[in-house]
C-alpha cells in the first residue's frame, strides 16, 4: 500500500460527541486526546513521518471566553503532561502559530516541549495553536518584504521556506472527521494537492479501522499534480 508521509488531521466533533452523550466538554476533549494518542501511534505504526493537527485556529478566538479559557489551559497539560510519552515513542513536536496571542505559560510549556523532543526522529507533530492558512501566507509574505528580497527571486520553493511549515514537504492526504466537508482556512497553501479524506463519524468514535480506510482510499487514488 501507498502509505503518506505527510498526514494533516481535523480531529473534529468533540464537544457535539459528548452533547450526545449527555458528557461534559471536558469530558468529551479527554476522549479526543486519548485518541489523539492512538492516532499518533497508529500512523507511526505505518511509517508516516509527519502529522499536522488542527488545534485551535485564529478565528476560534471568537468564542466566549471561558471555552477559549479552557482549551488553552488545555493544550497546556497536554504539552506538559505528555513530554515522557513523547520521547518514549520518537514524536518531535512543534507548535505553529501566533504564539504572540499566547498567554506566557502556555509559551513556556511550549518551549520546553520543543526543546526537550528536538531530536526524535520517528514521527514529527505540527500542533497548530493560534493558526490560521491565510495569516500563515500574509506572514510569509511580510517576512519576505521586510528582508527586502527581489521580487524576481521569489518562487514558490522559496516561499515555502517562510512558511509556519518550513522545510516539511507538503501534506500528502487530509483527514478530517466529524462530518464536515472543508478546510476551514487550515495549511491552505500547504493543502493544494493534498488528497482530502472526510469521515462522517465524531472524533472521538474513529477508529483505527476508519484510518485504514483512509489509507486504502488514498492509495487508490491518482495523483496527478495537475498534469
Amino acid at each position: 500500500m501507498n502509505t503518506p508521509n505527510h498526514v494533516v488531521l481535523f480531529p473534529d466533533g468533540n464537544r457535539r460527541w459528548a452533547k450526545a452523550k449527555n458528557l461534559s466538554i471536558e469530558e468529551g476533549y479527554l476522549k479526543g486526546k486519548d485518541k489523539f494518542n492512538d492516532f499518533l501511534r497508529w500512523c507511526k505504526n505505518r511509517e508516516v513521518k509527519i502529522v499536522t493537527v488542527f488545534g485551535f485556529s485564529s478565528e476560534n478566538w471568537k468564542r466566549p471566553q471561558d471555552q477559549i479559557d479552557f482549551l488553552m489551559n488545555f493544550f497546556e497539560k497536554y504539552l506538559e503532561g505528555g513530554i515522557d510519552e513523547f520521547n518514549k515513542e520518537g514524536v518531535r513536536v512543534k507548535i505553529i502559530g501566533q504564539r504572540d496571542k499566547l498567554k506566557k505559560s502556555l509559551l513556556e510549556v511550549i518551549e520546553k516541549v520543543e526543546e526537550e523532543t528536538k531530536n526524535n526522529s520517528a514521527l514529527h507533530l505540527n500542533l497548530a495553536v493560534s493558526y490560521g492558512g491565510k495569516w500563515d501566507i500574509i506572514n510569509a509574505v511580510k517576512k519576505i518584504v521586510g528582508e527586502g528580497i527581489d521580487p524576481e527571486k521569489i518562487t514558490e520553493e522559496f516561499f515555502e521556506n517562510y512558511l509556519s511549515t518550513a522545510g516539511l514537504p507538503p501534506p500528502d492526504l487530509v483527514i478530517r472527521a466529524g462530518g464536515e466537508m472543508r478546510l476551514s482556512n487550515f495549511v491552505l497553501w500547504q493543502t493544494a494537492y493534498s488528497e482530502l479524506y472526510f469521515s462522517p463519524k465524531m472524533w472521538p468514535d474513529f477508529t483505527e479501522n476508519d484510518l485504514e480506510e483512509a489509507f486504502k482510499e488514498y492509495d487508490r487514488r491518482q495523483r496527478r499534480y495537475g498534469k
